[in-house]
């Protein structure tokens, strides 16, 4: 196993000839994807990282100035489709990974068949013509909190991203995944995924685009995946799912499987 691919914990699973790139956002790791892997694996060659910062990683890899933008997170993930020698995949990126994700297909369009977005923002923050959910203070009171007390964050934060209460296997496994990160990793990589703005590049992007985004998700609106869909260079679509919160293949994995699988398996009509 190469440095990249023991650093991020990858793991090649399935046996078909084509290649899935399944990767996460803030707070978890590749386990949030636990319902979805073996439906892929008859199919399919699943590709599981963890982006680097997450719990699971060694802490000592995390370089703050290289992951202050999502820049190094693109560059992560090509370096580790180097390493496997992977020449085409359909990418799925939740959260701040189908940025990630979006960055790295300008870098090299030839990698990626189509990108999945899931629970995708270009810009959180509010701005002239453009709402993506927070103002300013909203965030620097998030980032207080995480500062003053990460352990009582993690307890307040994971229901409200997820849609339940603490009884809920979904926030469980949530809030365990979020306690798992090293707080002050956790507070540079909120920092870097709530102040980030990749609204300028989204018209370099030209690959085609799923844009898969929950009707009611407390981080990213809905009018956000319009958004998204106007401004992509390529080819794209959007669904709307009836499931609330900004994890639903940890949620809803009932209602979020069938569509991601049916993205996964159609082209976009053009």
């Amino acid at each position: 196993m190469g440095t990249v691919e023991e650093a991020h914990n990858v793991k090649v699973l399935g046996s078909g000839t084509r290649f899935i790139v399944l990767a996460h956002g803030l707070g978890t790791d590749q386990s949030v994807w636990k319902h979805f892997v073996p439906h892929l694996l008859p199919d399919y060659r699943v590709i599981l990282y963890d982006i680097m910062g997450a719990g699971t990683t060694n802490p000592d890899y995390f370089d703050f100035e290289r992951y202050s933008s999502l820049e190094g997170h693109a560059y992560d993930l090509l370096a580790i489709l180097e390493e496997l020698g992977v020449h085409s995949c359909i990418f799925v990126g939740h959260s701040v990974s189908a940025m990630i994700g979006a960055v790295a297909s300008i870098a090299r369009p030839d990698l990626f068949l189509k990108l999945i977005m899931l629970s995708a923002s270009p810009r959180y923050l509010n701005d002239v013509d453009y709402y993506g959910g927070f103002e300013q203070e909203d965030l620097d009171q998030l980032f207080d909190a995480m500062a003053a007390n990460y352990k009582a964050w993690c307890s307040g934060f994971a229901p409200l991203a997820v849609g339940g209460d603490m009884a809920s296997v979904a926030v469980q496994e949530f809030s365990r995944t979020l306690f798992n990160m090293r707080p002050d990793i956790a507070l540079i990589v909120a920092r870097t995924i709530f102040q980030s703005d990749m609204r300028q590049v989204l018209g370099l992007v030209t690959v085609p685009c799923h844009i898969i985004q929950s009707k009611k998700d407390m981080a990213v609106p809905v009018v956000v995946s319009e958004y998204l869909h106007q401004r992509l260079g390529g080819d794209s679509i959007v669904e709307v799912m009836a499931t609330d919160g900004h994890l639903p293949q940890l949620s809803s994995p009932d209602i979020v499987i069938p569509v991601l699988l049916k993205h996964i398996q159609h082209d976009i009509a053009v």
